[in-house]
């Protein structure tokens, strides 16, 4: 059974195709993990305002490499988020009760990442060059907990949106500090997008994710393994 499930979920992400977004190179469009058309994407997000291009002249080189960064890893950690309910998603599909909850928070992930690539690609910002690593890092974790059970799946997601979630609450600090409509813009989209984490997090401890086997332990190895990976996506 748990190899059939195994075979089953990599077979499902061995068909998601990604779409071709508009003004973004095909090194951009690759990260997204939805089938939609790139007209309905545009219509669907037509409300997320993506350029940063009054205000990047008038910053300073540390500020640019701020933004740079922020972008950067956001991006980084949205494909990582993706590919983690692909996973769980690949296992839990068919559940009628845990398919459409999982369908629903990775569609808000579907929408952060599509955001972030066009905040990338529409202010020539550096795109995560380690995209391998995070597609596979995610969809593996995903896929991993998801096959131990429901429990060790939602630990998963609770461990991964709280330092997703702290992670947005530095980065809304850290852009206080830039005085422009722009860039209030930008902390407004992160914010929202951080709620939304931390609405995955609700929802995962509400289906018993501290029921999950040596939970404590599954919990820590996941937070360190994410804040890891911020700090790499910073740069890489």
């Amino acid at each position: 059974m748990l190899r059939q499930r195994l075979v089953r979920g990599l077979w499902s992400c061995s068909r998601v195709q990604a779409p071709t977004l508009p003004g973004l190179s095909a090194r951009w469009q690759s990260t997204s993990t939805t089938t939609e058309s790139a007209d309905s994407l545009a219509a669907k997000y037509s409300k997320y305002q993506t350029s940063l291009r009054e205000i990047w002249p008038r910053l300073n080189d540390r500020q640019k490499e701020l933004l740079s960064s922020m972008l950067r890893v956001n991006q980084a950690g949205e494909i990582g988020a993706n590919y983690i309910y692909m996973g769980q998603h690949a296992v839990f599909r068919s559940n009628p009760k845990l398919g459409p909850l999982i369908e629903h928070m990775w569609e808000q992930e579907k929408k952060h990442l599509y955001v972030f690539d066009n905040f990338i690609g529409n202010n020539r910002v550096r795109p995560t060059m380690l995209r391998p690593m995070w597609v596979t890092a995610g969809y593996m974790l995903g896929l991993g907990t998801a096959l131990v059970g429901k429990e060790a799946a939602m630990a998963c997601t609770e461990a991964v949106e709280t330092v997703i979630g702290n992670h947005y609450d530095d980065q809304l600090r850290e852009l206080l500090k830039i005085d422009h409509p722009e860039v209030e813009n930008l902390r407004q989209i992160i914010k929202e997008f951080r709620d939304d984490e931390l609405e995955h997090l609700d929802t995962a401890v509400e289906h018993d994710a501290h029921q999950a086997p040596v939970y404590r332990g599954l919990s820590e190895v996941i937070k360190q393994g994410c804040k890891v990976c911020i700090e790499i996506a910073k740069r890489v």
